[in-house]
């Protein structure tokens, strides 16, 4: 085989396992809480960081938000425990997402990676609007 079309089918190769669509389950755990923040402080934030991503968010207990999230034919819903010092993002379950084995289609670990980056952000404005 020529050099050429040997370099051809090794980026080919490269590309389609770039682009795979199922991925480890991605969870956030244990997400330490950099701010001195009240409990219920760091509940609002990570209910204000959800509906504006599109959650929907329901209050399980005073210790544990879930929240789901409906785009397109795609569902997700996490448990997102929480306590003044730590709060974590958990799967639960899925609809449409090819969930299975412990992997997952890719948008499932963006949105919850797009969640942690916006909860961590309200955390900052909780902390400096005190």
């Amino acid at each position: 085989m020529s050099p050429i079309k040997l370099l051809g089918a090794f980026l080919l190769t490269l590309l389609l396992v770039g682009c795979g669509r199922v991925q480890p389950v991605m969870n956030v755990e244990d997400t330490p809480v950099r701010y001195n923040l009240q409990s219920k402080q760091v509940k609002m934030a990570i209910m204000q960081a959800a509906t504006n991503r599109g959650w929907i968010v329901e209050e399980v207990n005073d210790q544990e938000l879930n929240a789901k999230i409906n785009v397109r034919s795609h569902y997700a819903e996490v448990k997102i425990p929480y306590s003044a010092k730590f709060y974590s993002i958990i799967y639960l379950n899925s609809d449409n997402l090819k969930a299975e084995d412990g992997k997952i289609h890719r948008n499932y670990n963006r949105w919850v990676n797009n969640l942690n980056v916006d909860i961590q952000r309200q955390l900052s404005l909780q902390a400096t609007s005190q």
